[in-house]
């Protein structure tokens, strides 16, 4: 699935981008070799980062231009506290881990890192700049999700992670953050952003957010 041309050129200029979108991690929940100790540690610090993250897109209704734009991340608040982060809840309560005790578990520094440089990029920039910072997490994880969804091995025990991140309600968040993206830029930087003055740092921000969530993975195997 397409998320947009404004993605596609970000993507193509981020060089830790396989290194995110295929880490051994991804590999491992693909064939179902990942231990479901190494996924329920990423999974617990994934619902923390989920917070953040809720605040990051919360804060970018606050930065954006126009009421499109305002609904549009309005609406993926929405998605991240009453869809995504169930699963969190869901898969953990499983497992013995309640909500009091995920929110009991100190942030890693690496998810430290990773949400409040996204935060950081609102909050010192505009609404162009946290968008992009934001663009990694939500539309790779739909790319991982649809490859996941094709190539996972029929017992894999992640399968309901990986359903998830290809269902329809996720894509179809994707397919509204890849739209917000492309009017974001063409808005501000017209129909040929890769000539504007601000097109290099935009994509050092979304490079920096690709290494960033390469490294989160990192959690999984600690």
């Amino acid at each position: 699935m397409s998320y947009g041309h404004s993605f596609a050129q970000l993507r193509a200029a981020a060089p830790d981008w396989d290194a995110y979108t295929r880490h051994a991690f991804v590999e491992g929940m693909r064939d179902g070799s990942l231990p479901q100790t190494a996924f329920l540690t990423y999974l617990v610090q994934d619902y923390l980062f989920l917070i953040q993250f809720s605040r990051a897109w919360a804060l970018a209704v606050v930065k954006a231009d126009t009421l499109e734009e305002m609904r549009s991340c309005a609406a993926t608040v929405h998605t991240l506290l009453d869809h995504e982060m169930s699963l969190h809840v869901e898969t953990c309560a499983a497992a013995g881990i309640d909500t009091r005790a995920m929110l009991a578990t100190p942030e890693a520094v690496t998810n430290i890192a990773y949400t409040r440089y996204v935060l950081d990029a609102g909050f010192s920039g505009d609404f162009l700049d946290l968008v992009v910072a934001l663009m990694p997490c939500v539309l790779g994880y739909g790319e991982i999700g649809n490859r996941l969804a094709a190539e996972a091995a029929t017992d894999t025990p992640y399968r309901d992670w990986i359903d998830t991140y290809a269902g329809a309600e996720y894509q179809q968040a994707c397919a509204e953050a890849g739209t917000l993206l492309d009017q974001a830029i063409a808005r501000r930087l017209g129909q040929n952003p890769q000539a504007s003055p601000r097109w290099p740092a935009l994509v050092e921000r979304f490079a920096t957010a690709t290494r960033l969530e390469a490294a989160f993975w990192n959690l999984g195997q600690t």
